[in-house]
Formats: structure tokens, sequence, C-alpha cells
């Protein structure tokens, strides 16, 4: 038996997938949450969102995508895995997520296709066309150069494609390198760790969202301490040794996840580096 039917659970709170129900809200992140919506909305242009490994960036784009659930007039398209050999590889792919159709045998065509693809969308059919792209510290110098040269097709009024990169923060330098690539951020946010409370915060929070309905917190404060220190708030980390926890927490009969729990997780962990 699983923990999750162990302490009838209705769904696993500590899965590391980029589910936006168990999108924890942060200081952090939803400070960064509610800037991508402000650009977007206001049609500025280019956003950027930097964090370290395992911080939420993936499920931060996710809980972005839910924020505009429903509204018609808003058209996202996302770019999971940026790994192109050629500046003409990633023109061609975002013309096929936009949907043009026909074939273009060169870079130029593909960014004609796209601006009257961006006019049609933008200015005719009244719409807000968002790309957002995943994992954007695989982009290289010139493809960056490329999606700045998307960000040149504006109205008087505002930028046609709103662009949203996550990356690690190893992409800051490069971008700092291309001229003029900088001043067309109109938001940029690093994500934080979390501290130890909101580190308990999000665990009690995750477990609430998978239909925890005791009133007692599962994890004691002396496990959300060394849980903290383990991990130092990488979102990431913190759901895998709480899902290692929990199965930890069936298999020996506890009644509620302790410091001592987690240092035993911890010591497994640390065998396999």
């Amino acid at each position: 038996m699983s923990y999750v039917e162990a302490i009838q659970l209705e769904r696993e709170p500590f899965s590391t997938s980029p589910d936006p129900e168990f999108f924890y809200k942060s200081v952090s992140h939803y400070t960064a949450l509610n800037r991508l919506e402000i650009a977007i909305r206001l049609r500025k242009g280019l956003s950027l969102i930097l964090g370290d490994v395992g911080t939420g960036k993936t499920t931060l784009s996710r809980a972005l995508l839910q924020s505009f659930y429903g509204e018609e007039n808003y058209c996202f398209h996302l770019i999971l895995d940026p790994y192109f050999k050629s500046e003409y590889q990633l023109l061609s792919h975002i013309t096929k997520l936009f949907d043009i159709s026909p074939f273009f045998r060169s870079t130029i065509d593909h960014r004609e296709a796209i601006e009257k693809y961006l006019y049609q969308k933008c200015v005719e059919e009244k719409k807000t066309v968002v790309l957002l792209i995943d994992e954007g510290q695989k982009l290289t110098q010139p493809q960056l150069e490329v999606l700045r040269t998307l960000l040149n097709y504006e109205t008087n009024e505002y930028k046609m494609l709103q662009l949203v990169i996550f990356a690690q923060m190893e992409l800051l330098p490069r971008i700092k390198r291309i001229r003029n690539f900088m001043d067309r951020v109109s938001s940029k946010y690093i994500l934080n760790c979390l501290d130890e409370f909101e580190t308990g915060r999000m665990i009690d929070f995750r477990l609430r969202q998978a239909g925890y309905k005791e009133e007692r917190m599962l994890f004691t404060k002396e496990a959300i301490h060394a849980i903290h220190a383990y991990t130092q708030g990488h979102l990431r980390q913190i759901s895998l040794i709480c899902h290692n926890a929990m199965e930890l927490l069936i298999a020996d009969n506890y009644e509620v996840v302790t410091g001592e729990i987690i240092e035993k997780v911890i010591d497994k962990e640390k065998r396999w580096k």
C-alpha cells in the first residue's frame, strides 16, 4: 500500500511534476507571477525569470498559463526545450507553433511570416500572443539575437509578441553581452529559495491540496528544520525528501514525520552522491 492510500490522500502531494495545482505561492513566487501577469496584460514585450535548478521555474510557467485559462483574447505558446542547432530551426519551430502552414526556405521568410501573423492576431483580431520558453539557458547567442529581432515587431502602443523566458542563472551573462537585449527586458525577477518558515508552509500546503484533512501538522518542526537545512529551500529537493520521508513514515509505522525520519532519508540520499 502506498502512503497516498495509507493516509487517505486523493493525490500524491510531493510529485516533482510541474502541476500548477501544487504551486505554492511563496513571497518570491507570488511576486514573480504577479509581475508576469501585469507585463503580459500591458503587452510590455520581454519578461525574464531566472533561478537556480529546482527553484520552481517550470511550475511557475504552468501557473502563469492557468491564470489566463478561459481568456480567449490570449494566445499562449510554449517551448519546453529550446535546443535548436541553428537560428533557422528556432524560427521554423516558432512558425509551426503559431500554426503558420506554408514552408519557408530562409530565416527572412520565417520572420516575415511571423510578422504578418502577429499583425493579424494583435492588430486585426485584437488578441495578445504570448510565447513562453522554458530552459532558456539552452538558447545560444545567435538564437537570443533572433528573439531580440522578433521583439522589434510593435505598434505605436505595444509590443506584438509577449516573450517570457524562464532560465537558470547562467543565461544572464550571455544576455548582457547582446547589445540592446537587456534594454528590452520589461520585467525581470530572480526566484529565491524558500526560508525555513515557508518550507513548512509549502509542505503543509501540498498535503492539504492532496486531500490531507487532519488538524495536526504531519511534519514536526524538527523535521522541517532538518529538511530546510539539507535542501536550502530548493523546491524540487524539498519534494524529493518529503516523498521519501512519507514512504518511510508508513514503512516504520510512525504517526508523524519526525526529525529522525528526515535524518534517515538524508543519510540514504548522501550514499548516492
